[in-house]
């Protein structure tokens, strides 16, 4: 009995350590389990994160792209400075029974950085697909007379003969228009195929209205024409580079014109534009223009950069 309680004992103690290494074994793969379970939800979490980040780029993405795209309708308010180069032109005076005679290839300066400087300022309206629009563009520019330049006459002041040639200041005592060589014109756009997600070249051509402030007078006259006045037709053509970005849109233009002058010399001195029109218009109802008349025209080359602020704009879905 001894030896078979013995051997029973032993074969206890054998099962139960067997039963405690069972136990710590399920525990330690329960446990393995576990951590292997938290790792991959750990990993499964992570993994959907970083989806959900992806998606939410991409339709940041999108949204960005889709705002920079080209836009169904939308309205454009700039401004923009610039500076020109304007030919040289035939300037032709005319009052009957005193003046007529003509001062040949007068140069003209721009001087776009002193006050009054070179400005602009323009509405441009896109229609939908973004791709034609219309543009009001008004243009303040500069034309002086280079007064200390020897200049080519032909004709007769004061009744009296002109000589052959002679310094524009010893006929003149004013000849520009400095407040300034003023046009507002009313201009087609369309936009070319783009060059870039936010590049977009485009052209233009448009017509309009020249109003300058004259500033001329005679040195053997007293009075001086310095007013506000319409004197003639514009014409003008762009070619521009426009870069969008989600508000506003920078851009950078050439720009060509052709300024036709008839100015009726008053010798009136004005004050705001739309009362020196008003005041023209009497004048030439009345059929007054004291002075004579003054012809030239004055063809330019203007470089100029902008920025505008886009309003309104219903962007297209992006591809």
């Amino acid at each position: 009995m001894s030896l078979l309680a013995t051997a029973a004992w032993t074969l206890a103690g054998t099962c139960h350590r067997t039963s405690r290494w069972l136990d710590k074994a399920m525990g330690l793969v329960a446990m393995v389990a576990v951590l292997a379970t938290t790792a991959a939800g750990i990993m499964e979490q992570a993994e959907a994160e970083r989806e959900d980040a992806a998606a939410q780029q991409s339709a940041q993405s999108a949204e960005d792209l889709a705002r920079l795209a080209l836009p169904k309708r939308e309205t454009m308010i700039a401004g923009y400075f610039g500076a020109p180069y304007t030919y040289s032109s035939d300037v032709h005076l005319k009052k009957p029974g005193a003046h007529d005679f003509t001062a040949k290839d007068v140069d003209w300066e721009g001087q776009p950085f002193k006050s009054p400087i070179y400005y602009g300022a323009r509405v441009v309206r896109w229609f939908d697909g973004g791709r034609r629009g219309a543009m009001i563009d008004f243009t303040h520019s500069k034309a002086l007379a280079m007064m200390d330049k020897e200049t080519a006459f032909e004709g007769t002041l004061a009744n009296a003969p002109l000589p052959a040639k002679a310094a524009l200041k010893d006929i003149y005592r004013k000849l520009e228009f400095s407040h300034g060589h003023n046009m507002l014109t009313l201009n087609g756009l369309w936009r070319l195929a783009s060059l870039a997600p936010r590049l977009s070249p485009y052209v233009g051509i448009g017509i309009g209205v020249n109003l300058p402030h004259s500033e001329v007078q005679l040195k053997t006259v007293r009075g001086r024409t310095y007013e506000y006045q319409y004197t003639g037709p514009v014409a003008q053509a762009v070619i521009g580079l426009e870069f969008r970005v989600p508000r506003m849109s920078y851009f950078l233009e050439y720009k060509f014109s052709i300024a036709q002058y008839e100015v009726p010399l008053s010798e009136r001195d004005g004050s705001v534009l739309f009362i020196d029109l008003w005041n023209q218009l009497m004048s030439w109802l009345a059929g007054s223009s004291p002075g004579g008349y003054l012809y030239t025209r004055l063809t330019s080359h203007q470089v100029i950069g902008g920025l505008g602020v886009r309003l309104g704009a219903e962007p297209v879905v992006a591809p």
